[in-house]
């Protein structure tokens, strides 16, 4: 009979369990072989006490990458009709979003639902060729394609923009820097907090069309290669189709049915930025020559020594504040009743147009091509001219020793280099006119209280030589909301008055987004500039004052309309008869409104035609 002993077990552990597991025993005793002496064991080794458990992880634990790809795939396989639904509209949603940004036009009058009827060559190109690659090669060049087709499609939407409010396509060389300008606007207009989420949702919306493409190139390009002989069967229909139709010119609710429209827009990029940097060399090189660049100082503009020369520019007043059948009546009305007005106080005065190198904004464009004569349409040109040598009008009348030279830039609120390009003896900015009323918006101050301060400061004093000044107007600057209005003259002060009339006038977000109230605001901007200049001029002007005065560019679109010309009006004024006479064979029109037929220069061209009606002698320098 056996004999078994039994004896206290350690602890069971890991390796207790591998050595019953061994030995087939599991209980806790032991057998031992018959006839077996019995004495008690070795006395086991003590053991370490067990770890105590620690507390668990907050939270799952993530799972890998892999993990949620099994998991996605598993719930494919259990739901298989919604994961159907939801695949196929991905692949609707990718196929809607790659031909919208291949066939946007990149201006809002061709932003109509015709446009996307078209069959676009670019999207069969990409197709075949996203068939013919492997499959990493094949994400590769989608995320290429998608990602390059995001760019092109930012550009569009830039081109619409800057269409919208320059007249012009966005350039990609030269006008990065007038975004950053254009988030100053809209914190004048509508508050620094406004600016700051319109900027961050921009460059949001921007990463999220990128990415948007991108994947959605992806999307398409797998789907293709899923089914890949029926892909390229209809591949190979479309572009027998597109060529057909492009062949036979046939259309489709008024547009080609073949569309090479993203081709097209990448090609026009191209060639911009191309004309751009050959437009460098060549400007520079147009700079170098003038006409009057080696006339002495004594030979320039004889006809006017002795007179005070003001030479005013007004804020946005184009050819449509005085023709456009809503702002024109107020406008004209203004006009007629400042030309009487200064008959009465014996000023005569002559007005025709002038086509400015920029619309809707970019007044430093107008201001530098004015004086300069040279056509300054774009920032790269800006530069060169400015940093150059070539001589300007106001510079010229410093240059003969004959006039002190000052400009008021009430819009100037950081440091201006270019008054040495103007010529200008000394400059008042905004901080220098000591203005201590509110804002208008963008405007620094009213118009009113700028040519008070002008008189205040330098116009008023007695002097040993005349004045040439060269103003700048900001009161008729877009939103055009509040409108400053008129006070008394001797009512100005420091501009405390104006606290009231800023706040009861028209908020600008009321008016910025509304075209037709835009349009009644900006012909009331214009008709206070207006008043505020010829009012000046009766109160404060001489028997030598000369008043030249014109606008800068045409308002936006929104407001002077699409298709609207580049024109300005510009007028000269004064009472001695001499100085009219001296452009009579410019056939302008008497008075401050010009006639419909009226002369159109190009503004380039006033600098030289002024300076040779009032004797001054060409010299010309050829650089």
């Amino acid at each position: 009979m056996p004999v078994f002993t039994r004896f206290r077990r350690p602890p069971h552990t890991a390796a207790g369990a591998d050595a019953d597991a061994d030995t087939g025993l599991t209980g806790t005793e032991t057998e031992t072989a018959p006839g077996a002496a019995t004495e008690p064991g070795p006395e086991p080794p003590p053991r370490e006490p067990a770890p105590r458990p620690t507390a668990p992880a907050a939270g799952p634990a993530p799972r890998p990458f892999t993990a949620r790809v099994a998991h996605w795939r598993a719930w494919r396989t259990r739901h298989p009709v919604p994961a159907r639904v939801l695949r196929r509209t991905t692949t609707a949603l990718a196929a809607a979003l790659v031909l919208t940004a291949l066939l946007l036009p990149n201006t809002y009058i061709a932003l109509e639902p015709n446009r996307f009827t078209q069959i676009p060559a670019e999207a069969i190109v990409g197709a075949a060729v996203l068939l013919g690659l492997p499959r990493r090669p094949r994400r590769v060049v989608a995320v290429l394609y998608g990602g390059g087709l995001g760019v092109l499609t930012l550009l569009n939407l830039l081109d619409m923009g800057f269409g919208e409010y320059l007249g012009r396509g966005f350039n990609v060389v030269l006008d990065w820097g007038l975004l950053d300008d254009a988030r100053s606007y809209v914190e004048d207009s509508l508050g620094g907090t406004v600016a700051t989420l319109a900027a961050l949702g921009a460059v949001a919306l921007a990463l999220l069309l990128l990415v948007s493409l991108a994947l959605a190139a992806v999307r398409l390009g797998d789907v293709l290669a899923g089914h890949r002989e029926r892909a390229m069967r209809g591949v190979l229909a479309a572009g027998t189709v597109w060529i057909t139709c492009s062949i036979l010119g046939l259309h489709a609710f008024g547009m080609p049915l073949a569309s090479g429209r993203a081709a097209y827009a990448l090609r026009a990029q191209t060639e911009r930025v191309v004309d751009t940097v050959r437009d460098e060399a060549a400007f520079a090189e147009e700079a170098r020559a003038d006409a009057f660049g080696a006339t002495p100082g004594g030979q320039l503009v004889p006809d006017l020594r002795g007179k005070d020369m003001i030479f005013a520019f007004i804020e946005s007043y184009g050819r449509s504040a005085v023709e456009d059948p809503v702002m024109a009546p107020g406008v004209d009305r203004t006009l007629d009743a400042s030309t009487k007005a200064l008959a009465a106080a014996g000023y005569r005065a002559k007005s025709g147009w002038l086509t400015s190198p920029t619309y809707g904004a970019g007044s430093w464009l107008g201001h530098s091509t004015f004086v300069s004569g040279l056509w300054v349409d774009n920032q790269q040109r800006y530069r060169t001219v400015t940093s150059g040598e070539h001589r300007t009008l106001t510079g010229m009348f410093g240059e003969t020793g004959a006039w002190d030279t000052v400009g008021i830039m009430p819009g100037v609120q950081k440091a201006w280099p270019e008054a040495r390009f103007h010529g200008l003896d000394k400059v008042y900015d905004a901080y220098g006119l000591g203005y201590e009323g509110p804002k208008f918006s963008w405007s620094t101050m009213p118009d009113q209280y700028a040519l008070e301060a002008f008189q205040r400061l330098e116009h008023g004093r007695k002097r040993d030589r005349p004045l040439m000044a060269e103003i700048i107007l900001t009161s008729s600057h877009q939103p055009w909301a509040p409108i400053p209005r008129m006070v008394g003259w001797d009512e100005l002060g420091d501009g405390s008055v104006f606290d009231g009339i800023e706040a009861a006038g028209e908020k600008s977000a009321d008016v910025i987004a509304d075209s037709h109230r835009s349009r009644e605001e900006y012909g009331k901007s214009i008709q206070y500039s207006v008043t505020c200049l010829t009012q000046w001029l009766e109160r404060y002007g001489t028997d030598d004052t000369v008043l030249v005065f014109l606008g800068d560019h045409q308002p936006i679109a929104r407001v002077s309309g699409t298709g609207a010309s580049r024109d300005v009006p510009v007028s000269i004024v004064a009472k001695d008869p001499k100085v009219l006479d001296a452009i009579d064979d410019w056939d302008w029109t008497d008075g401050l409104r010009p006639a419909h037929d009226a002369p159109v220069w190009r503004m380039s061209s006033f600098r030289d035609r002024f300076l040779t009606a009032y004797g001054s002698t060409p010299h010309p320098s050829e650089g």
